[in-house]
C-alpha cells in the first residue's frame, strides 16, 4: 500500500509536469533537433537548393570554422557577454546594496526606473539609444556640444562599449531584483555581530554577504550569459555595423542565413555551434554550483 502510494504520487506528478514538459518539447527541443538537421544540408533560401536541398553533413561546420568573420563575431560576442556580465551583475549588485533596508520615495523611485528599462520592448529601447547617441542630432552629442566639446560619432568610435552599455541599462533591473532577495534573506544578527566587532563595510561584504549570496550570483551570470550570448536587439541599435564591428554571433548568423543568396543550412550550422557553446557555459556554471 505504501509503495502504491509512491508510484500513485509520481504518476500525479508527472501528469502535473506534462503540459510543461510538452511545452519545452514543441518550443525548443524539437526546434534545437531542426536545426541540427538543417545544418547538415546546402539548404538555401533561393536557387535550386531552395527546392532540392541535399546532405552535405559537416561541411557548413568546416566552411564556419573557416570563415574569418565567424571567428571575428565570436572574439566580438566574448567581449560583449563579458562586458554585459560585469555591467549587469555589478550595477544590480550595487544598487541591491544601496538599496537593501531602505525606504522612502527614493528607493521606489530608482526601483521603478530601472525596471521600466527592462519591461520596455527592446525596439523602443534601442530606437531611444540611436537618438541618445546619434552624432548630428544625437541628445548626447547636443549636451557636449553646448558644453563645449566636439560631437562624438559613438557608433564608430567605440562599437562595442555603445551595445554593452546599451545592454547593461537595459538588463540591469533583473539582477538587481535577484540581488534584493538574496540580501533580504541574510539574518541581519550576521551583520549586526560585525557591527559590534567594528568589522569595516568591505570585510562585511566579503566575508558575509558574497559567502552568503554566492549561489544566487552564480544563478544570475548563468541565466545572463545564456541570455546575451542569444540577444538580437543590438542589431537594431547598429546592425552590425560599422564595418562589422558590432557582429556578434546572433547577428552574423541572421546575415548568413537570410542576407544574400541565403544561406539557410550553414545558418543552421552556426546556430548549432551556438547552442554548443550556451550548453558548455551552461554546464561549466552548473559544476561551480554543484561544487557550492
Amino acid at each position: 500500500m505504501f509503495e502504491g502510494g509512491i508510484i500513485l504520487s509520481k504518476k500525479r506528478a508527472f501528469l502535473f509536469m506534462l503540459p510543461a514538459l510538452a511545452f519545452v518539447a514543441v518550443f525548443l527541443i524539437f526546434p534545437a533537433i531542426w536545426a541540427i538537421y538543417i545544418g547538415l544540408t546546402n539548404e538555401a533560401l533561393t536557387g535550386i537548393y531552395g527546392l532540392n536541398h541535399q546532405f552535405v553533413w559537416f561541411d557548413n561546420f568546416i566552411k564556419a570554422f573557416k570563415d574569418p568573420w565567424f571567428h571575428s563575431s565570436l572574439q566580438i560576442s566574448f567581449k560583449f557577454v563579458f562586458g554585459s556580465l560585469v555591467g549587469q551583475a555589478g550595477l544590480g549588485l550595487l544598487l541591491a546594496l544601496l538599496l537593501n533596508n531602505k525606504k522612502g520615495i527614493l528607493k521606489e523611485l530608482v526601483s521603478n526606473i530601472v525596471i521600466i528599462a527592462w519591461i520596455v520592448p527592446g525596439v523602443v529601447v534601442a530606437y531611444l539609444w540611436v537618438a541618445f547617441l546619434d552624432k548630428d542630432f544625437g541628445l548626447l552629442n547636443s549636451i557636449l556640444g553646448i558644453l563645449g566639446f566636439a560631437r562624438v560619432n559613438w557608433f564608430r568610435t567605440l562599437p562595442v562599449g555603445v551595445i554593452i552599455i546599451f545592454n547593461t541599462w537595459r538588463g540591469t533591473a533583473f539582477s538587481m531584483l535577484l540581488f534584493m532577495a538574496a540580501l533580504q534573506s541574510i539574518p541581519p544578527s550576521y551583520l549586526e555581530t560585525a557591527d559590534v566587532i567594528g568589522a569595516s563595510g568591505w570585510r562585511k561584504f566579503r566575508d558575509i554577504i558574497i559567502p552568503l549570496i554566492k549561489p544566487q550570483i552564480l544563478t544570475d551570470l548563468i541565466l545572463l550569459t545564456l541570455w546575451t550570448f542569444n540577444v538580437f536587439t543590438p542589431f537594431i541599435l547598429t546592425k552590425g555595423g560599422p564595418a562589422h564591428m558590432t557582429e556578434i554571433l546572433p547577428i552574423y548568423t541572421y546575415r548568413v542565413a537570410f542576407m544574400g543568396t541565403g544561406r539557410i543550412g550553414q545558418g543552421a550550422a552556426i546556430s548549432t555551434i551556438i547552442l554548443l557553446i550556451n550548453l558548455t557555459l551552461a554546464l561549466i556554471y552548473l559544476k561551480m554550483l554543484k561544487r557550492k
